[in-house]
């Protein structure tokens, strides 16, 4: 049983679900006038699904893939511990209950939430072994979530959660380049496209600082009063601002040495700014 469970979270990343459901919970509680806890507990259920259908389906068509390379090739499907069949039974009816649970919300959240798990299986998975570009689609379904939870609150998609998903979109490209630039050789030997023009040099680290300085400028919009009602003070701005240049500072650290140590501290980074911020954007929000 212990097995069948430790399977089972790693076909559906339980990690990568979790900080998806964190993520739309704090677009919601920006978005929310009053909040509805029952509202949250479907959203974070519906998220949690739809993300877990997305990893699952995901390995179901990589696990050929999976096999070539030594972080994947003891996930369930690879290792001969889960059958396809089985995997595909259980994203099936995790995208059916998670859109379900998301339609409950509202029609909205539903239509984005199958959105996201369409173009996740459909259009980044095949295209990883084709070309780059994957990481920019694959960068529309991962910039959901916190828009996610706007639209949950709100029932509609406005400026306020056009400016959310957008913060997402940007962080997306120095965060995956640099676990592209961590894994270039096992994505290589396995025949997948994770770099931009598949080169790990300087001229990939030279757009992830480009997309990290567009990240920072459209993180800090909000203070300028021109999204709408998302708004943050001024202090706010700077402290989300500061987040943002470290990532920038390990970028370019990144471009001087082309090292696996900056590139580990710059995935670090990312990993951190995303995290904090929605975190000090909603503390903003209640402060108004």
């Amino acid at each position: 049983m212990k097995t069948v469970f430790l399977d089972f979270k790693q076909l559906t990343k339980v990690g990568l679900s979790v900080s998806v459901v964190f993520t739309s919970i704090a677009g919601y509680l920006l978005g929310a006038e009053t909040i509805d806890y029952t509202t949250i507990l479907m959203l974070a259920i519906g998220g949690y699904l739809m993300v877990g259908a997305s990893n699952a389906f995901n390995q179901v068509i990589e696990k050929d893939i999976d096999k070539l390379m030594q972080r994947t090739k003891n996930r369930p499907l690879p290792a001969g511990r889960m059958s396809p069949t089985v995997a595909l039974i259980i994203a099936s009816l995790f995208t059916i209950s998670g859109i379900a649970i998301l339609y409950a919300i509202n029609p909205k959240c539903a239509l984005f939430g199958a959105i996201s798990i369409f173009l996740y299986t459909s259009a980044y998975t095949p295209l990883k072994a084709v070309t780059p570009l994957a990481v920019f689609v694959g960068a529309i379904p991962g910039a959901i979530p916190f828009m996610l939870g706007w639209v949950a609150a709100t029932g509609k998609f406005g400026v306020e959660a056009g400016f959310l998903f957008m913060i997402q979109f940007f962080w997306q490209f120095p965060h995956f380049w640099a676990i592209g630039w961590l894994q270039y050789e096992e994505y290589n030997k396995a025949g997948l496209h994770m770099l931009p023009m598949d080169k790990k040099d300087k001229g990939a680290v030279v757009q992830m600082i480009f997309y990290t300085a567009v990240m920072i400028l459209i993180s800090i919009a909000p203070v300028l009063k021109s999204t709408g009602s998302l708004y943050i003070y001024p202090i706010t701005a700077v402290i989300v601002a500061s987040l943002g240049l470290l990532m920038l500072f390990y970028a370019i650290k990144l471009y001087k040495s082309e090292s696996n140590i900056d590139a580990r501290k710059l995935m670090l980074a990312s990993v951190f700014y995303i995290t904090v911020l929605p975190i000090i954007y909603v503390i903003d929000k209640f402060l108004h």
